[in-house]
C-alpha cells in the first residue's frame, strides 16, 4: 500500500499558482478528499498530515524546500518512519505529457525534474511510484523555466484540475496496495487535447529561479 503520499511544487504565495506546483494541488485535493489538514513540522522540512487507513498510519508530506531539494524532506519522513520506496507516491508536474492527462509509473528516469532527481539522490532508489500530472511543453527547450514557473492558461487548469480530481478516484486502490487497479483507473480516460499554448514572446522575462 501507499504509506506516503508527496506532492511537489516551491513554496510562497509567489509559486503557488505556476505549473511546477500541479503536484501540491494533488496533494490538497487528496488532503480534502481524506479529510486531513496539513500543518508545518520543521522535523520533516514541510507540510504534513497523518492518517489511519485500517490501523496503518499514512503520512501526506508537501515539502517546504525549494523544488531542488525536495528529497531532504522526502527523506526524512520516509526514512524516520520507515517507509520503503515503493510505498511512496510522489505527484509531481509533467511535461511530456499534455494538459489534462495522468500516467502512473514505478520508477525510471526522472526526465529532467529536479525535485524527483534530487528525491532518487536522497533515497538511494528510484522505486517509488510517480503520479505525471501533464502541464504540456512550450515547444522549446529555453522555454521551459519560464513555463514551469508561470501560471497555466485558463483551459490547461481546468484540464488539470479536472484530472486531478478522476486520478483521486484510485486513492482506495493505492491505499490498498492495488496498483494494478490503480493504474487503470488513472489511465482509463484521457480527454482531448486543449488548444496549443500561447507562444512565449521575447518580451516577457521568466521570474527568478526558486529551484526548479
Amino acid at each position: 500500500m501507499i504509506r506516503l503520499f508527496v506532492g511537489l511544487g516551491n513554496p510562497g504565495p509567489e509559486y503557488e499558482q505556476t505549473r511546477h506546483n500541479a503536484g501540491l494541488w494533488w496533494l490538497d485535493a487528496a488532503a480534502r478528499e481524506l479529510k486531513v489538514a496539513l500543518a508545518p513540522d520543521k522535523s520533516f522540512h514541510g507540510l504534513v498530515a497523518r492518517t489511519s487507513v485500517n490501523g496503518q498510519s499514512v503520512w501526506l508530506l508537501a515539502p517546504q524546500t525549494f523544488m531542488n531539494l525536495s528529497g531532504k524532506s522526502v527523506a526524512a519522513l520516509a526514512n524516520f518512519f520507515k517507509i520503503a520506496p515503493q510505498e511512496i507516491l510522489v505527484a509531481h508536474d509533467d511535461l511530456d505529457i499534455a494538459p489534462g492527462e495522468v500516467k502512473l509509473k514505478l520508477g525510471g528516469s526522472h526526465a529532467g525534474h529536479n525535485g524527483l532527481r534530487d528525491i532518487h539522490a536522497q533515497l538511494g532508489a528510484d522505486q517509488y511510484w510517480r503520479l505525471r500530472l501533464g502541464i504540456g511543453h512550450p515547444g522549446s527547450k529555453a522555454e521551459v523555466l519560464h513555463w514551469v514557473l508561470k501560471k497555466p492558461s485558463l483551459d490547461h487548469r481546468i484540464a488539470i484540475d479536472q484530472a486531478i480530481d478522476r486520478t483521486l478516484k484510485a486513492l482506495p486502490d493505492f491505499l490498498s496496495g492495488n496498483m494494478e487497479q490503480a493504474t487503470r483507473v488513472v489511465h482509463t480516460s484521457k480527454p482531448p487535447r486543449p488548444n496549443n499554448p500561447r507562444p512565449v514572446t521575447n518580451a516577457e522575462t521568466p521570474p527568478a529561479d526558486g529551484g526548479t
